[in-house]
């Protein structure tokens, strides 16, 4: 028996089938970039925010650079969930995040640790605020520079877990986490040398090969101790309430664990080439 392919039901259905279909993978392909705008959304925002000057756009800027990156975590997520990985949305993501944690981080880190200082006549100021554009810009560069490298090189090789060098968005987490914690600009030169100081530092991790914990390896859909949830519910809430404190310990407890596992290997190393 032979159908006909002229059907009238069958004409109307099968094309609306396809335009549906049609119509979902492209929002698939479309809800990763969305992330990617916020993240870019965000780091804009966090420049005009930084260039009014007052102490609570200081923490809105730092607020800014903290939401985005949830955004930046969520679009590749969303993409490696979905399996919309694509050259254009890496591409696009690193430029991103240039924005959100290469210069609004600087601008920030200007404004709040040195600006203040600007209007002091002393020539030590005029020193200090000149020694703050450049290592803003050294900062910049090396986000820059680590984003490139990621591009090309990927995770630490034959692992999936390790960043090599300290991930732009915890750099730029540390420079928000710290703003939002003290809040008032510095105006100490004292203070504001160790403040880029740590700029500084935190420029020359992102570009060296210390490795960092990436957490992909974490299988979140496993089933897990209700202890753990109950901890992680825990660590939601203080968040929420203790922002200050909290954010600023998760930033320095990563910021060290790098160095720490750094340390511990080039021991390890050096005691086992001792013994061999």
């Amino acid at each position: 028996m032979e159908f006909n392919h002229l059907d009238p039901i069958g004409n109307e259905e099968e094309p609306r089938r396809l335009f549906r279909s049609h119509r979902l993978r492209r929002g698939i392909y479309i809800l990763p970039s969305v992330f990617t705008v916020a993240n870019l959304l965000c780091g804009y925002y966090a420049i005009l925010a930084t260039l009014d000057g007052r102490i609570a756009d200081f923490d809105n800027a730092a607020r800014a650079i903290g939401i985005a990156i949830l955004f930046d975590s969520l679009d590749g997520r969303v993409a490696r969930a979905m399996g919309t990985n694509s050259e254009f949305g890496k591409q696009f993501d690193s430029l991103a995040d240039v924005i959100s944690f290469g210069i609004a981080p600087a601008f920030l880190a200007y404004a709040w640790g040195v600006r203040t200082l600007a209007s002091v006549t002393a020539p030590e100021a005029m020193h200090l605020t000149q020694l703050g554009w450049l290592i803003g810009f050294v900062y910049l560069g090396c986000c820059a520079w680590r984003l490139a490298r990621f591009n090309i090189q990927g995770m630490a090789q034959g692992s999936n877990r390790y960043f090599v060098g300290m991930p732009c968005p915890a750099a730029a987490g540390m420079i928000a986490a710290t703003v939002h914690a003290f809040k008032n600009p510095i105006s100490d030169g004292r203070v504001s040398v160790l403040w880029l100081g740590l700029i500084l530092a935190l420029g020359l991790l992102m570009s060296s090969t210390v490795r960092y914990s990436s957490f992909k390896d974490i299988e979140w859909a496993r089933r897990r101790p209700s202890l753990v949830v109950v901890l992680l519910v825990l660590l939601l809430g203080a968040v929420v309430l203790f922002s200050e404190a909290t954010l600023m310990l998760i930033a320095s407890v990563y910021l060290v664990s790098g160095i720490t596992m750094y340390v511990v290997r080039t021991v390890r190393h050096r005691l086992a080439s001792r013994h061999a």
